[in-house]
């Protein structure tokens, strides 16, 4: 049997994850099986256990990916504000509205918390850690950058997961905004 290339295997690998990314958004982890999705990568059982193990390393897999272009869509949104205080606010509400997004509510917000305990500990420290440089650079008069990056991180999550539960998603985002707006809108950058 000849020997497959790195880059053959790289495309196995973003075969797998693109089908898996559409299986598990419309049918969930739970009903998802392993031949339907090997079948319809045109793989094998034996690929997917090569590059991720089982089902789910497959999700883990998934998961990492959805939440590095979460990062990076919440990235852009922090560089094109006028200001660090006005990125940090619209980042806020932002990841607030990924919550209906159906990929992100079943494969993050519900599939991953239900299987793999929630997002891994790595993700929510860059996260924070981006948060809080966001939080330093508006120079938040009496207001420890860390603290607050946590509180906000941790509010948040509990509010996307709230948001993502409900069959009234988006009655529960618009509340969960103007809390948001509430809750920062007593925040003043010393900028």
């Amino acid at each position: 049997m000849a020997r497959r290339t790195r880059a053959e295997m790289e495309e196995t690998r973003a075969t797998l994850l693109a089908v898996a990314r559409q299986v598990f958004t419309a049918t969930g982890y739970a009903d998802a099986s392993m031949d339907d999705l090997t079948a319809r990568a045109g793989l094998t059982r034996g690929a997917l256990y090569h590059h991720f193990g089982d089902k789910q390393g497959l999700l883990a897999a998934v998961v990492a990916q959805i939440d590095g272009e979460m990062d990076e869509r919440l990235r852009a949104i922090s560089e094109r504000a006028d200001t660090p205080w006005e990125g940090f606010r619209e980042r806020c509400r932002a990841y607030l509205r990924m919550a209906l997004e159906p990929e992100i509510q079943r494969i993050v917000l519900r599939d991953a918390r239900a299987v793999l305990g929630g997002v891994p500990m790595a993700e929510e420290q860059h996260c924070i850690a981006s948060m809080r440089g966001l939080i330093e650079r508006s120079a938040i008069v009496g207001v420890d950058a860390e603290a607050l990056a946590r509180m906000v991180h941790g509010s948040l999550t509990e509010a996307v997961l709230w948001i993502a539960a409900g069959e009234e998603g988006e009655t529960r985002l618009e509340q969960a905004d103007a809390t948001l707006d509430l809750l920062l809108g007593n925040l003043s950058p010393g900028i």
